[in-house]
């Protein structure tokens, strides 16, 4: 099975979890079984019209899924997908 890497700030969507195993041979089927165990998250992750929200990264290994096949990029039985939200803010001098 995939694992999906989270990051603290959603942590406590999905019990505390470092990590998530996840079921689906693709990047999208993998989320989609990760908010269907952690319904919660889902809020978090998606859009009201059900897209991936656009501060959301998600990379296999080291490459964003969305410079691959975005949702559509397979994933392996090894492989390991990471959430990396988007950071903004701060002060430029």
């Amino acid at each position: 099975m995939p694992n999906v890497r989270i990051p603290t700030p959603l942590r406590q969507y999905v019990g505390g979890n470092a990590e998530v195993a996840v079921q689906g041979g693709t990047a999208g089927d993998a989320l989609g079984d990760l908010v269907q165990q952690h319904p919660d998250l889902k809020q978090h992750l998606y859009t009201g019209d059900g897209k991936l929200r656009s501060f959301v990264n998600v990379y296999k290994g080291d490459e964003d899924i969305r410079y691959l096949d975005g949702q559509d990029t397979e994933v392996g039985e090894n492989d390991e997908l990471s959430i990396i939200p988007s950071i903004a803010g701060g002060l430029c001098r």
